[in-house]
């Protein structure tokens, strides 16, 4: 578990460097370029650990983890471990607030799961 903690608290580093000097358009461009690994199913590490390594990761992270860097982090991380996870950016139509998350094969991952209630789906990747 602790090189989980460590592999999701590099990958926070990187993507908010990514995200301080290129913007949205550099979290995409990750995104993008990240595919999921062929691993096994029953090979991969399980799902639920590396959700919750991201979690400790950010409580250790110095700053606060917005969504749009935790979900990059996120979807990163798992595709590295052979999860084909979705990173998806909403917006609420009657506040026009932006949000960030992951799903994979249709569930929220990072959020909660009645996300697709409070926000509209602008884009997955």
């Amino acid at each position: 578990m602790t090189y989980l903690i460590l592999r999701s608290y590099l990958m926070l580093i990187v993507i908010g460097a990514g995200l301080r000097t290129a913007g949205l358009s550099k979290a995409y461009a990750i995104v993008r370029k990240r595919k999921a690994k062929l691993i096994a199913e029953d090979r991969r590490e399980p799902c639920q650990r590396i959700r919750r390594a991201m979690d400790l990761a950010c409580v250790f992270y110095p700053k606060t983890v917005l969504c749009l860097q935790r979900s990059v982090a996120t979807v990163v991380v798992l595709r590295a471990y052979g999860w084909p996870a979705e990173f998806v950016t909403g917006c609420s139509i009657g506040t026009f607030e932006n949000h960030a998350w992951v799903e994979l094969n249709g569930s929220v991952v990072n959020d909660k799961p009645y996300i697709h209630e409070m926000y509209q789906v602008l884009d997955r990747c």
